[in-house]
């Protein structure tokens, strides 16, 4: 970005041919497939890069937005949602959606745009509008996705001050056929992952786990990430040649903290399993 902005004047008429307004977009799937969030003080790709909450600069941004922007977020593919135009909520239809994610830069074929519809009306009846960030999330929770050999069909949960926290968990798998497994944690998130793990009987490890609000506000879409590692899927160090241990991260994004999680988790035992598929076929 130094040189598309300053590299006429500054650098001796440097140029390059890399289209910008890919970058935001780039940067959000490597941010998908390393399981690893961008800090929101990020220079140009940050949530705050392109945030003013200072008086002074809120004051030069109305009059003049190059007073604090020496590139705009158009630059890098990323629009402004208060000027797309396009405000979505419950009475939105797919044409609006699919524009709204060209907008975005997501072009999604008609077999994706019905499942992630579905998934955007759901979330619209509890939100007065969708915001960007929403989109984003369902996007990344919806299309974005290994090859499914376990999907979430219905996850309840009780939970207290007294008492063991209980989680009844149905999983889909790739057949089409329900199971359906109830178990006791430590929290719901644990019960829950736990049900999981008696349905799939796979054994895994779970490394990290981490949640953040989308949107601010008491109707904010969780995001879950989640780091797991089998007992016996390897891959080969980049550098020393040796073999180690291979882990896979899943994101998973729902109004409620539980089924995000358990999405996340869902999501990393997915690629785990097409992972070990893979090296099945090639033996």
């Amino acid at each position: 970005m130094a040189v598309k902005c300053r590299g006429a004047q500054v650098l001796g008429g440097l140029y390059t041919g890399i289209n910008t307004q890919h970058i935001f977009m780039t940067s959000r799937t490597v941010e998908e497939h390393s399981g690893l969030n961008i800090q929101p003080h990020k220079a140009i790709v940050g949530a705050n890069a392109f945030a003013h909450e200072s008086g002074i600069h809120q004051d030069g941004m109305l009059k003049s937005k190059e007073t604090y922007e020496i590139m705009s977020p158009e630059d890098i593919g990323l629009h402004r949602s208060n000027e797309s135009g396009i405000v979505l909520g419950k009475l939105s239809g797919r044409h609006a959606l699919k524009a709204k994610l060209l907008e975005l830069g997501y072009d999604i074929d008609s077999k994706e745009l019905d499942d992630l519809f579905l998934r955007f009306k759901s979330v619209a009846e509890n939100k007065k509008s969708i915001t960007d960030e929403d989109l984003i999330a369902l996007v990344s929770d919806e299309v974005f996705q290994p090859q499914v050999f376990w999907k979430l069909g219905d996850v309840q949960v009780t939970c207290g001050t007294l008492g063991l926290s209980t989680a009844t968990v149905k999983l889909i798998g790739a057949d089409g056929k329900e199971c359906t497994e109830c178990s006791v944690g430590t929290g719901p998130v644990d019960a829950a992952y736990k049900a999981v793990d008696l349905l799939t009987k796979v054994p895994v490890i779970l490394l990290e786990y981490s949640m953040s609000a989308v949107t601010e506000g008491i109707d904010a879409k969780a995001t879950t990430r989640v780091l797991i590692r089998g007992e016996s899927q390897t891959s080969t160090h980049a550098l020393t040649g040796e073999p180690i241990s291979r882990t896979f991260s899943g994101t998973g994004a729902a109004m409620d903290i539980v089924v995000s999680s358990v999405r996340a988790y869902l999501g990393a035992l997915n690629k785990m399993l097409s992972f070990k598929h893979l090296n099945e076929r090639e033996l």
